[in-house]
């Protein structure tokens, strides 16, 4: 970490590629070993980087996107569109279209609203497009209500209450220009239970039942499973939480006398959250006797904004004094202009210095990909490392590019 530093400046994100590839051939290889067949999808929104998708992709992974954007990335990366899953609440014509123009494998549907656009984008153009419909199961996982998804009152999926999934199945089947073949899932993010999944699928099991299981060949459960941040937490390991979403839905089936689909899941987070590490430089040491000591990052809120948004913890350490006692406690705030702008409450550190290299482990997941400009601060280089060697994937943003959209 200190000679990446050194050689690429800071803020620097750096991510350790084997970690990557280690946790997509978990995920691939344990779905393999529970033989009810489906695929592993990327959920690319943890970070698009194309230098990631590459990689996943590499290792047999499907990649679902959820905007345009993040659907050219998939494409700019090389990712073959029959193995792209288009996903969003809310997506607009244009992003329907360019999923359709690019083939992707298939369009996840989020609302009524949805199956009208696509059926009329598809019928314009002489098409049948395979769909999945996102189902609101109405469960309600341990985590932060932000990160919450599968709960009744939600922006996502078609409420299982007052009949809308049961029409939108209807209307999907309907239409020459829809091919339904399975069902989507999604329970939240950061999860650490695996007790919430049979509850879920034995909901949408029953849903299946009461609107027919023909042409409902798949079943995707999302993703959500959570790393640790801090040594307290203790996540399931990939093969845990495979076997336990596959055995929830292979049980809840056939418990039912119906035909065991064909199981998708899509982790992010936990795919790349641990392979990344943030590292800053220290600026200003300011110490209030009898209140705290604040050190000050030369990044902060712009590209690591989960504490502010969730109250997300994480555990730090001086990657160049990284032996040395921790022995006093230090609110590590970034350089912008907000009193939240604090990466960590109260971290145990060494007795830190101007200059010091503060690293922020599993900080891979929805860092890069939320980051901003907030404050006209550029967005940090990222560096990916294997076998002892470093290689830039993404430069440092310059004030060029800040200013290259306005034209006056």
């Amino acid at each position: 970490m200190v000679a990446l530093a050194a050689e690429y400046g800071t803020p620097l994100v750096v991510y350790d590629e084997a970690c990557v590839r280690a946790m997509a051939a978990a995920y691939r290889d344990a779905l393999v070993a529970t033989g009810v067949g489906g695929e592993v999808a990327y959920a690319s929104k943890a970070y698009f980087g194309r230098a990631v998708l590459r990689i996943v992709a590499e290792e047999g992974l499907a990649v679902d996107v959820a905007s345009g954007g993040e659907l050219d990335a998939a494409l700019r990366a090389g990712i073959p569109p029959g193995r792209i899953h288009m996903h969003g609440n809310n997506k607009s014509a244009a992003e329907l279209d360019a999923a359709l123009t690019a083939g992707v494998g298939a369009v996840v549907v989020d609302n009524a609203h949805e199956i009208d656009v696509l059926e009329a984008r598809c019928a314009a153009r002489g098409i049948t497009q395979t769909i999945l419909l996102r189902l609101t199961p109405g469960v309600s996982p341990e985590t932060h209500h932000y990160i919450s998804t599968g709960q009744v009152d939600s922006k996502f999926g078609f409420p299982l209450a007052e009949g809308a999934a049961h029409e939108g199945v209807a209307r999907a089947r309907r239409s020459p220009h829809l091919d339904l073949v399975g069902l989507h899932v999604h329970l939240g993010s950061q999860l650490l239970d695996l007790d919430v999944f049979p509850q879920a699928a034995a909901v949408v099991a029953d849903f299946v039942r009461e609107v027919g299981p023909e042409g409902l060949a798949v079943m995707d459960m999302g993703g959500g499973l959570g790393i640790a941040y801090t040594p307290d937490q203790k996540p399931p390991p990939p093969a845990a939480f495979v076997e336990a979403v596959a055995g929830a839905v292979a049980d809840a089936w056939s418990s039912r006398g119906l035909p065991v689909p064909r199981v998708t899941i899509e982790p992010g987070r936990s795919l790349v959250g641990r392979a990344g590490v943030n590292l800053y430089e220290v600026g200003a040491v300011k110490d209030i006797p009898g209140v705290r000591t604040y050190a000050a990052l030369d990044g902060g809120m712009s590209e690591m904004l989960r504490p502010m948004l969730y109250g997300a913890v994480y555990s730090p350490l001086l990657a160049n004094r990284a032996a040395e006692e921790a022995d006093a406690t230090y609110r590590l705030v970034g350089k912008h202009c907000e009193s939240s702008d604090v990466l960590v409450a109260d971290a145990r550190l060494p007795h830190v210095r101007a200059g010091d290299l503060v690293c922020i482990p599993a900080a891979g997941a929805y860092g890069l990909s939320m980051a901003s400009n907030y404050n006209g601060l550029t967005r940090p280089a990222v560096v990916f490392v294997r076998d002892g060697h470093a290689r830039l994937v993404t430069r440092r943003e310059t004030h060029d590019d800040l200013f290259a959209r306005e034209l006056d």
